[in-house]
């Protein structure tokens, strides 16, 4: 992950009402094994952090400036440190407009993985940490707290000016900061939201649970499949990159490589080629199948002590808010 520029100015913001004073970074990070590490820390820790929301920039304006000075440092009218001077300088002043008592370290990073670029800004708070010195004695030290990042920004950068159109090319931590927080974070990155994280997860998850059903598969290989989407899906998310519904179908069924994807389409779910995971929502599913004597039950497990309740002793299910479909057949029969 080469970091191609990286610059960290500081924001002191008090809590008793006294303005925010801005430090500005003199230069760039200079190249260190430090500063590598610091943003492979932080690219885990965003990458593990649920509760994001997808979008793209604002069209630019005096109310969202920061994409036209984005693009001045990317078409080299502007060099790194200028352009995260002037966003650091708009950051500040919106901090004080929300009146707002917390300032932080601002993270600016240009870098590269893969053939991709990306730019990240984020809001680092300070937290104490304990060390040994040589005398082995114990020592509280300051270090920024990657473990909770509640304000952050990630561009793909290769996307924004590749492909126009895309509405999900910047992903930003919606956390639980604050709504008015969150908001003026927002603002100063000037997105606005284009895709449901959460609600392309859940659509997805529908559109695998109808591809099983479907199929009428045998208990171990639909367990398999699940296992398989998953997997994938996790290993998306840890990598910060969306699931590939092509890439996706092929590791369902490797026989058929195209089965899920043209279920997908021909029963048009509204799903992108490549949806943003909701790593809250993935990790609530997994399914429990079970077939016996002319019976098939199959549900998801965040259902489990919800919609079905389970009697161990009797070994029996309780079912709520059946399907209506299936509401339907069974009132007919009763009747």
């Amino acid at each position: 992950m080469p970091v191609l520029h990286s610059v960290i100015h500081k924001i002191d913001k008090k809590p008793d009402g006294t303005p925010a004073a801005l430090f500005l970074g003199g230069a760039e990070q200079v190249e260190s094994q430090a500063r590598d590490d610091l943003m492979c820390q932080f690219n885990e820790s965003y990458n593990a952090t649920s509760g994001k929301g997808w979008g793209f920039f604002h069209a630019e304006s005096g109310a969202y400036p920061l994409s036209g000075w984005l693009d001045k440092y990317l078409a080299g009218g502007s060099d790194f440190l200028d352009f995260s001077t002037t966003a650091v300088e708009h950051l500040t002043k919106l901090m004080e407009e929300s009146n707002l008592t917390t300032g932080g370290h601002a993270l600016f990073c240009h870098y590269q993985q893969g053939m991709t670029e990306y730019l990240v800004i984020a809001l680092v708070q300070e937290t104490d940490a304990v060390t040994m010195t040589e005398e082995l004695s114990l020592m509280t030290v300051k270090r920024l707290d990657l473990d909770h990042i509640r304000l952050a920004a990630r561009i793909n950068l290769s996307e924004w000016k590749n492909n126009p159109k895309s509405r999900q090319y910047i992903s930003y931590i919606k956390g639980k900061n604050g709504r008015k927080a969150n908001d003026y974070f927002r603002d100063f990155i000037g997105c606005q939201e284009g895709i449901d994280g959460p609600g392309e997860t859940r659509t997805l998850l529908k559109a695998f649970s109808d591809f099983v059903e479907g199929e009428d598969l045998p208990e171990e290989s639909a367990r398999e499949k699940t296992l398989a989407l998953v997997s994938y899906s996790t290993a998306q998310t840890k990598l910060g990159e969306p699931v590939n519904l092509e890439e996706l179908s092929e590791l369902i069924d490797e026989e058929r490589p195209k089965a899920f994807y043209d279920h997908i389409r021909n029963k048009d779910y509204g799903l992108s080629p490549a949806i943003p995971i909701d790593n809250r929502t993935i990790n609530q599913y997994r399914r429990f199948t079970g077939r016996a004597e002319g019976m098939s039950i199959s549900f998801e497990a965040h259902l489990l002590g919800e919609r079905v309740e389970f009697d161990q002793i009797s070994a029996s299910l309780t079912i709520k808010n059946l399907p209506t479909q299936l509401v339907d057949q069974l009132k007919r029969v009763a009747t």
